[in-house]
């Protein structure tokens, strides 16, 4: 007996919709390795429409009041809680992320911020009103930047096209989505929540490749292209984007380092570090994955980080035991897999180092440690739930190899000294710095980093301000 294969579609202007051209993609439970949906693969016709309807749709949405958008998000945000169930799982069996954690640590976050943007809609405001010159008043208008494209990524697809669309629409834009071609399930539901809510053509969802984000960063229309993903991505998005001048909004890899010291508490700091960056398989822009411990404390730490690696599990997304699923695709499998496969001699699996199972892409917890400075594993992001450490003999070389790579995200130090931890946090070049603890997000708080980690801040009121652009008005007191 055939299954039918779930039908995901478009949604452009209101309306479901096929691609133009019926070509589709077909769409895999990475916990399983099997095919269960479809997708629309997009081409330039249904960018076209999405672009004209979210256009058509921007004058409109741009003069309501901010109390009026405030209403629109609320009521997204209470739908979105309303349908926790429905969207956890579509998110789980487009990702293989656990039920249990995805219902605790994903939907609350993202309701939380979508309340959060819609209190921020009411703060739409300039700075000045004041005579800078005799006889002139100066008022500054803070306005929306028009239509805006916006590409996420696969590895938290539905709190990612939250961070896109919340500020958005708080600041009056309107939104083309395109979902990655790997995890558009959730966001389709997320298009049924928001369109039954939002006035048509303000959000508009296009499925589709590479090449289809390519036509919607490309487009004429767009006045912003957003994306969540790779560097490669993101210097591409910022070329397309360079030949008309439109606003990039970055964020891109990381790499972050977690330094620490000779002082901490061992047992602590392993602790949260494996979850920290086994969480979700290690697919974070932010996960704790490559540590720097002082030599004094080293083979007691990596000992410990070894222990918990093997006792941290990974499986089915229905197993309340897992920390976390699958990796999420084929290709993301073959990657990890590289890097393991090329580590140098002087490298030595600690703990993991292996696929499990024959079904899925599940990979072991991992740990490796004896890695030099410019091994290949240190300089560039696995994204999988792979931990390497190395072991520093003093603050300043822990300081240089910190800031030794091409990725400035996110970062943490581990220590009870307080003016050691305000040295560390001064001189990291990352964009985040948690001390003592290392991954917790706040809706109040920016996110985004510096060098090839992307320009532009996602979440809080500077997330806000990077979806509006400043005009000033000046007017003769002579009438």
């Amino acid at each position: 007996m055939t299954t039918e294969l779930r039908r995901l579609r478009n949604y452009i202007n209101g309306e479901f919709k096929d691609a133009a051209d019926g070509r589709t993609i077909d769409i895999v439970n990475p916990a399983t390795g099997e095919v269960y949906a479809t997708s629309p693969l997009s081409g330039q016709a249904d960018v076209d429409a999405a672009m004209d309807a979210a256009a058509a749709a921007f004058p409109a949405w741009r003069d309501t009041t901010p109390a009026e958008r405030q209403k629109v998000l609320l009521k997204i945000a209470d739908a979105i809680e309303e349908r926790a169930e429905d969207l956890i799982a579509a998110e789980s069996e487009n990702t293989g992320k656990p039920i249990g954690l995805t219902r605790t640590e994903e939907i609350p976050p993202m309701v939380d911020q979508i309340r959060f943007f819609a209190g921020a809609a009411r703060m739409l405001e300039g700075r000045s009103a004041g005579e800078y010159m005799e006889g002139l008043t100066s008022i500054v208008r803070r306005e929306p930047v028009g239509v805006c494209a916006q590409v996420a990524p696969w590895n938290y697809p539905m709190m990612m096209a939250v961070w896109k669309f919340a500020p958005a629409l708080a600041a009056g834009n309107t939104v083309v989505l395109k979902p990655s071609d790997t995890t558009p399930a959730s966001t389709v539901l997320m298009a049924e929540i928001i369109g039954a809510i939002a006035p048509k053509g303000v959000f508009n969802v296009v499925c589709g490749d590479r090449d289809t984000g390519r036509a919607m960063v490309e487009h004429p229309v767009p006045a912003m292209a957003s994306i969540t993903g790779s560097v490669r991505a993101g210097i591409q998005v910022a070329a397309s984007a360079a030949k008309d001048v439109k606003r990039v909004h970055l964020e891109l890899g990381g790499k972050a380092p977690v330094v620490v010291f000779e002082d901490t508490d061992i047992d602590k700091a392993v602790e949260d570090i494996s979850v920290a960056g086994f969480f979700n398989a290690g697919q974070d822009c932010t996960a704790a994955t490559r540590v720097l411990v002082h030599e004094s404390i080293h083979d007691e730490f990596v000992s410990a980080l070894a222990k918990a690696a093997a006792a941290t599990k990974t499986g089915a997304p229905d197993d309340e035991d897992v920390l976390y699923g699958p990796l999420n695709n084929a290709n993301q499998l073959d990657q990890v897999t590289g890097f393991i496969d090329r580590l140098p001699a002087h490298a030595k699996v600690e703990a993991g180092g292996q696929r499990v199972g024959d079904k899925g892409y599940f990979y072991a917890p991992t740990v490796v440690s004896g890695l030099k400075q410019d091994d290949e594993i240190i300089q560039n992001e696995v994204f999988g739930p792979v931990i390497t450490v190395q072991s520093f003999s003093d603050e300043a070389q822990a300081l240089e190899w910190a800031n030794g790579v091409e990725y400035a995200l996110a970062s943490s130090v581990w220590t009870k000294d307080h003016g050691r931890a305000m040295r560390m946090s001064k001189a990291l070049d990352f964009g985040c710095v948690w001390i003592n603890t290392h991954i917790p997000l706040v809706a109040e708080m920016p996110h985004g980093g510096f060098k090839k980690s992307g320009y532009g801040k996602d979440l809080s009121a500077y997330g806000f301000d990077d979806y509006t652009r400043i005009k000033h008005v000046m007017t003769s007191l002579d009438g």
